[in-house]
């Protein structure tokens, strides 16, 4: 059975108190951080920068999946690369140079990924395929939390899981994901599942339970299908 990884989206975390939710979240059983970078122009919100994502890296150990939801992103990639990303995804519609952008975060030594919006086809990536350690599948629109997730979504997943055939490429899922949906996300192919609002929700004394539940939904539906 392949392994499932939950992602706390920090977007959901307790900002007053960034770096202790952070800790908190992944002693709950986060696998990895996900960072969602936001600009304001790409995407219709602000979240934070390389500097935030600096602070926040003495907090823990565990990877830190940083999603640049920004345009352009080439001119920030070296700055979150140092500030302890150790994987970085930048959205196929966020710039003309796709293949460059990947280059060079290969070239920072870092893991490079690529986001697809709800609106953009899974045939936009069919270029880069060779050269990307993850894809993110977007299953809402991308630049706020808390949103529903978009099922026409699970289609894209199960045909970008087609395209990846065999290669070592983590299928990533971020948006409206919870534990009455994490079966079926799961099912359609995901490997990892970011969860926001649904891994945060109740306060620090609820992360383990949120999470547990998430991933034994996910857990079972793949050990029914495989």
């Amino acid at each position: 059975m392949r392994k499932i990884r939950i992602l706390p989206s920090i977007l959901a975390a307790d900002f007053s108190d960034l770096g202790a939710d952070v800790r908190a979240v992944v002693e709950a059983g986060g696998d990895l951080v996900h960072v969602d970078i936001m600009d304001g122009h790409f995407v219709p919100n602000i979240s934070f920068g390389p500097d935030v994502v600096k602070a926040i890296r003495k907090s823990t150990d565990a990877p830190f999946d940083t999603h640049l939801m920004i345009a352009p992103a080439d001119p920030y990639l070296e700055a979150f690369a140092r500030a302890g990303s150790d994987i970085i995804t930048v959205h196929a519609e966020a710039g003309p140079h796709l293949h460059r952008s990947l280059q060079t975060i290969r070239a920072l030594g870092k893991k490079a990924g690529v986001s697809l919006n709800p609106g953009t086809s899974e045939t936009a990536i069919e270029c880069v395929m060779d050269m990307v350690d993850l894809v993110l599948v977007m299953s809402v629109n991308p630049g706020f939390g808390g949103q529903s997730f978009i099922p026409s979504a699970l289609d894209k997943i199960r045909r970008v899981k087609a395209m990846i055939a065999g290669r070592d490429i983590a299928l990533e899922v971020d948006g409206g994901v919870t534990a009455a949906n994490a079966g079926e996300v799961a099912a359609a192919g995901a490997d990892y599942l970011v969860a926001g609002s649904a891994a945060f929700k109740g306060g620090r004394a609820q992360y383990a339970a949120n999470i547990a539940a998430i991933r034994t939904a996910a857990e079972s539906a793949i050990g029914v299908l495989v």
